[in-house]
């Protein structure tokens, strides 16, 4: 007889068996382990409706948590209560739902995303141009293979987007030679890897692709296409592989960037994105060709740039203006 699972590894065997992606996995385990740590290390099992609450409270009221963080613990907890502790949700009672505020996303101006680009250098300058040109997720862009990208047909593919859902975007006329410079470095940096050592020229495949086709991995096809600087020592496997480039190394030459270049609006790399949904907009692509190239699964979610489209509160001339006013501010 196999002895039981511990909570946190049935926790993620369940998580892999529906086929959450790696990132909301960790995610959910950390609630649940911050969950048990703040019960003192009592089992789930022993708690009810009661700890739950108080946890939710806890993270709303002391530690000041967003609503957007609140929903994600909420939904940590019920996914162990539902699907690892058996537990249907109705035996612990309701639990609350937060209210998420409904923000008007940052959106740069052509010309301010002239000036943040320009201020970055190297792979990280053709990764902002990548996000803003076709509308990508930075995780999204970051994943990227040699084979996702269609040089001809100037297309992205993106793989298991948010979702986990396929999706194709347009790649930027401007971006097919520069690309291709970069495919020549992946190809450059790959032949590298396997001569300087047997173990090299390896990285990492999704699901079981790995058993599928053994030697996929070490593929040109299959060479991320913006490579970590270095490689590492796979112990499962004795490969040496390489990572793609780490996102926190992007999110902090775009937060240089947009100090550099003198902006005040609080921009990331998540704001190219929504520059490119509204830019679309504005020069006016159909909604749904937007909501289809940002892979949203929701038309309204796409709705959310409409917000943003004319200047100066929906387009109107402020009564302040009309007044002519001016004159009151000389001197």
């Amino acid at each position: 007889m196999q002895p039981k699972p511990k909570l946190l590894q049935a926790m993620q065997s369940n998580l892999r068996l529906q086929r959450f992606s790696p990132r909301t996995e960790a995610t959910y385990l950390d609630w649940v382990r911050r969950y048990v740590r703040f019960h003192h290390l009592r089992h789930p099992g022993e708690l009810g409706a009661t700890e739950i609450r108080a946890f939710l409270t806890h993270l709303a009221v002391d530690r000041n948590l967003s609503a957007s963080s609140l929903a994600q613990a909420t939904a940590a907890l019920v996914f162990l209560y539902r699907e690892v502790l058996q537990v249907p949700p109705g035996d612990f009672g309701p639990l609350p739902r937060p209210r998420k505020p409904t923000r008007i996303p940052v959106v740069l101006t052509p010309d301010e995303v002239r000036k943040v680009v320009a201020s970055l250098a190297g792979m990280p300058r053709l990764i902002a141009l990548l996000l803003y040109g076709g509308g990508l997720r930075l995780g999204e862009a970051l994943s990227l293979r040699v084979k996702d990208v269609d040089l001809e047909r100037a297309e992205i593919r993106i793989r298991r987007g948010k979702g986990a859902k396929d999706r194709v975007t347009c790649l930027p006329a401007l971006l097919r030679e520069p690309l291709a410079v970069q495919i020549g470095r992946v190809r450059s940096l790959h032949e590298a890897d396997q001569k300087s050592d047997p173990r090299g020229g390896w990285v990492a495949l999704p699901d079981a692709l790995e058993r599928k086709y053994p030697s996929a991995g070490r593929s040109l096809a299959w060479q991320w296409l913006f490579p970590a600087t270095r490689r590492y020592l796979d112990p499962a496997t004795g490969q040496l592989r390489r990572h793609h480039f780490h996102d926190t190394a992007m999110q902090r030459a775009m937060a240089r960037a947009v100090a550099a270049s003198g902006l005040t609006k609080r921009a990331s790399c998540h704001t190219l994105r929504h520059s490119f949904a509204t830019h679309l907009l504005e020069s006016g692509s159909d909604i749904r060709t937007v909501q289809e190239l940002l892979g949203h699964r929701d038309v309204a979610t796409t709705m959310l740039y409409t917000h943003v489209l004319n200047r100066g509160g929906l387009g109107v001339t402020s009564p302040a203006d009309r007044a002519g006013l001016g004159d009151l501010l000389q001197g």
